[in-house]
């Protein structure tokens, strides 16, 4: 539900649309060597899935809809060591590809209309390919994590800001965080006592937008992305750089929902995967690294099971977009507020299919493999020829080599 969100929320972010690309392909692993490494679940060979996507804009009301480019934005996923994923079907042709202010890949569909008159709608279907590859995660251990100290100065001005959904300033969330924390200063053990007090202290609830950390913190409350931005804003006031992630997981044994939510406005059809929401945390040595709150892949009785088991450690995760410094909860409101003031519609349905990668690219090695005997032994005779023919004419009388059918017998 809140993915549609995201795809239209950038209707208050168009300006800053042209801020530089920060790269997203090296977040979640850190460019410092390991000790060694494990990979999750043994899942050591590649997987391959097929993420489609329709949205229905419908307008039953009196007034046009004049669309933006906001309305006809899709977002591209993300590639980076973990996952490569690639827009394979489009309804509309592509009118330009860009990056928001996080870095995130976008592009704006060409709709043959640029407005919706009353009673009309208008639908669009994308289809994207992932191929997953096994994921790697450091092997942690308390003991070996770095201090406070150790984090680059850079990335504490980077993911330690204020932001606008990160409220670092907020006076009652400054005691809480300094209260968990009791002067420690291993980053490791310290997003240790985040996770056990968020778990200890925050129930689960569903919610139809994203929360500030402080209406999490008081209502006692939150989903997925609400657990994590507090999370996030617990780990930026002591100056653990973190940021939040969304991504969809494939959920085969699931039974497709259908919800509406904003007074009707909003439907949303869901098919074999879930949308979900997790913090990335920057912890020395290692770097970045996944801290899940509410869907690890196993129980939280080792609160470290939210980094070495966190769903993003499973294939069938795919990573969608990072949020850093754009307001994920105030543009969540304002496009619902959009909706429920007019008499638009918007129908969404998300599937998400297991496709097995092909060995299209094995085979070609292998053919490849198997042609190169046969072109060294070719290449071989022709340069042999070649210079036979050079050295039998360089042997005969000028008159001879002037004659071609002389010159080119061989």
């Amino acid at each position: 539900m809140k993915l549609l969100d995201k795809l239209h929320r950038e209707a208050v972010e168009t300006v800053k649309r042209i801020m530089v690309f920060v790269s997203a392909f090296f977040l979640l692993l850190s460019t410092v060597p390991f000790d060694g490494f494990v990979i999750v679940k043994s899942e050591t060979e590649e997987a391959g899935f097929i993420v489609k996507m329709s949205v229905t804009y419908h307008n039953n009301g009196t007034d046009e809809w004049v669309f933006t480019n906001e309305d006809r934005a899709i977002g591209l996923f993300m590639n980076n060591t973990w996952q490569t994923v690639q827009l394979v079907n489009h309804s509309y042709p592509l009118k330009n590809t860009t990056f928001d202010e996080d870095g995130n890949p976008i592009t704006v569909l060409q709709f043959p209309e640029s407005k919706l008159k009353p009673g009309e709608n208008v639908s669009y279907t994308v289809t994207y390919y992932a191929l997953s590859k096994p994921r790697l995660l450091p092997n942690i251990k308390e003991e070996d994590s770095g201090t406070l100290e150790e984090i680059p100065e850079e990335l504490n001005k980077s993911y330690c800001g204020e932001g606008d959904s990160w409220l670092v300033k907020d006076p009652e969330l400054r005691i809480v965080a300094q209260e968990i924390a009791e002067n420690e200063t291993n980053v490791l053990t310290l997003v240790k006592k985040f996770v056990e007090w968020i778990r200890q202290n925050i129930g689960y609830a569903v919610h139809e937008v994203p929360s500030y950390p402080n209406e999490t913190y008081a209502e006692r409350s939150g989903d997925c992305d609400d657990q994590a931005i507090l999370f996030i804003t617990l780990c930026r006031i002591l100056g653990i750089p973190s940021y939040l992630q969304i991504g969809c997981i494939h959920m085969p044994t699931v039974p497709s929902t259908e919800d509406t939510y904003w007074e009707d406005h909003l439907t949303t059809s869901l098919k074999h995967i879930g949308w979900h929401g997790w913090t990335i945390v920057y912890i020395p040595p290692w770097g970045w690294l996944p801290v899940d709150l509410t869907y690890v892949l196993g129980g939280y009785d080792d609160p470290l099971n939210a980094i070495k088991k966190a769903a993003v450690t499973s294939q069938k995760t795919l990573q969608y977009m990072n949020i850093s410094q754009m307001d994920y909860v105030a543009s969540s409101r304002v496009y619902r507020d959009f909706l429920r003031n007019s008499d638009f519609y918007v129908y969404t349905q998300d599937e998400m299919i297991e496709a097995p990668p092909t060995n299209h690219e094995n085979d070609t090695l292998e053919k490849l493999f198997t042609w190169i005997p046969i072109i060294a032994t070719v290449v071989v005779a022709v340069t042999a020829a070649g210079i036979f023919v050079y050295v039998w004419k360089r042997g005969k009388p000028k008159e001879t080599e002037s004659n071609p059918s002389l010159a080119f017998r061989a």
